[in-house]
């Protein structure tokens, strides 16, 4: 299993694909082992370089706290360890808000960005505040995450759609068992979400000069695209791109995948 020392931690990472590179960020409570993962979608035309971020998967679960500043300079000392000194960075939800500290702390590594269903913080407004769902029973967490995903599942959405819903719950019990029994797993996870809390990087986007695509899902109750709007405004070189869906737009509009595709590997 490929690891690397990256400062303080050991980060488990996997590189898919062949073509241009990108660093692909991942979102809140993200484990490698959750297949398929986001790069899968964009394997066939770039190489991409995903990771457990500090407290999440494989990767070191160091004691508290973590903060944005610290989770962007992992992802540098990641791509020191492979040699990477420039690349394409994508990063998806919480993986968005590490993405953006990213870029404006280190904007000579960053070639092309994007952005998906994320927000900035501050004045642009943050996302949904996950950590205030920790303390629900997990079946009453897990229904309240799937409403929030996607704002058109309604009670009336829900008792039309019985099978659909089981569907969707069922794959988020199959995914919340990866893990569950290791150590220090559920502090790990509680660490990253104290630092989305603090996550407020808008005031510093209007820095960035690199091409920028912002996605967002019309129906997302967690990163509202409202909020990707805001950071579009922020940034003179960026364009914004929504989609049919919530929250995971890019399993759900096939045009997602093929719009981020042709960014990355097209002239801005």
């Amino acid at each position: 299993m490929p690891f690397v020392q990256a400062g303080d931690i050991d980060i488990y990472y996997e590189l898919e694909g062949e073509g241009p590179r990108v660093l692909n960020i991942s979102g809140t409570g993200g484990d490698l082992r959750r297949r398929p993962g986001l790069a899968s979608l964009l394997s066939d035309r770039l190489t991409t370089l995903s990771y457990d971020q500090r407290g999440l998967g494989q990767t070191t679960i160091p004691d508290g706290p973590y903060s944005m500043a610290g989770y962007a300079a992992d992802a540098a000392a990641l791509l020191d360890a492979l040699g990477w000194d420039t690349c394409m960075v994508m990063g998806t939800s919480f993986g968005g808000m590490v993405a953006q500290e990213f870029a404006v702390t280190f904007p000579e590594r960053v070639e092309k960005l994007v952005l998906n269903c994320t927000s900035s913080g501050g004045a642009g407004k943050p996302s949904y505040p996950l950590h205030e769902l920790q303390s629900l029973e997990p079946e009453t967490r897990m229904r309240t995450q799937i409403r929030l995903s996607d704002t058109r599942v309604t009670p009336e959405w829900e008792e039309a759609n019985a099978e659909e819903l089981e569907a969707l719950l069922d794959q988020r019990r199959t995914m919340a068992v990866i893990g569950a029994d290791e150590p220090r797993r559920e502090v790990g996870a509680g660490l990253q979400l104290e630092a989305r809390v603090h996550h407020d990087v808008y005031d510093r986007l209007p820095a960035l000069a690199m091409p920028v695509l912002v996605c967002a899902g019309a129906y997302d109750g967690i990163a509202p695209p409202a909020n990707s709007r805001a950071i579009v405004d922020q940034i003179e070189n960026a364009r914004y791109e929504e989609f049919e869906g919530g929250h995971g737009f890019f399993w759900q509009d096939p045009r997602a995948a093929e719009t981020i595709i042709a960014f990355l590997v097209g002239d801005g």
